[in-house]
């Protein structure tokens, strides 16, 4: 058993998909370090073939909780509020929405495999927006989780905690994780999974080795 997926697993992986959607849907998480949710909401409007990017939008949506009396801002655990001192029995609920985005490199092969399943037509249209995969995410586990077996792909040991895992989505962004950390302990790599900012600069030159 392995603590992680090894790039040439990922390729045994890729390999048992059946079509390009699905060996898209298992090579961007490990490739861009995307989540499963950031992959599926990418149209094609947010690739960007002349530069070799990518945007990832995400949106999360958070639950905001307020005073009904003077509209401070609470906490979870808050029994009294911190602006008036009074007890708080119905917080007043808001729903925000908390947007960013990143842009990423891909790489030239990915890149290819993108352009080609768009020509095809590939893309789904849902809601006015030309998305890449149209699928929801329990049929996006379902093909990665599938095409895993398929490949006769060892189950994934936490080294915490020593309970097995199967390969998911999850695990192939994991993936991304340790072999950014292999090919460059500066910490760029990493940086891809978390900051709104543009890597481009920083990655190029590791891509195009």
């Amino acid at each position: 058993m392995k603590a992680y997926l090894e790039p040439k697993y990922v390729d045994r992986h890729e390999g048992a998909a059946t079509n390009l959607r699905d060996r898209l849907l298992i090579r961007l998480p490990f490739r861009i370090g995307c989540r499963i949710s950031e992959a599926l909401g990418i149209q094609v409007d947010d690739i960007d073939f002349g530069r070799g990017i990518i945007t990832i939008q995400h949106l999360k949506i958070r639950i905001k909780l307020s005073c009904p009396k003077c509209g401070a801002r609470l906490g979870k655990r808050h029994i009294y509020c911190p602006g008036c001192g009074e007890k708080v029995k119905q917080p007043v609920t808001r729903e925000g929405e908390h947007r960013r985005q990143r842009i990423l490199p891909i790489d030239k092969e990915t890149l290819g495999m993108l352009k080609e399943y768009i020509e095809r037509g590939g893309p789904v249209l849902k809601n006015g927006k030309r998305l890449i995969f149209g699928i929801n995410r329990h049929r996006a586990w379902q093909i990665v989780t599938e095409c895993a077996e398929r490949a006769g792909l060892p189950k994934l040991v936490n080294p915490e905690t020593g309970k097995t895992h199967n390969v998911s989505p999850h695990k192939l962004r994991d993936a991304f994780a340790v072999n950014a950390v292999k090919q460059d302990d500066s910490g760029d790599g990493l940086r891809m999974l978390q900051e709104p900012v543009t890597l481009l600069s920083i990655l190029r030159p590791s891509i195009e080795k």
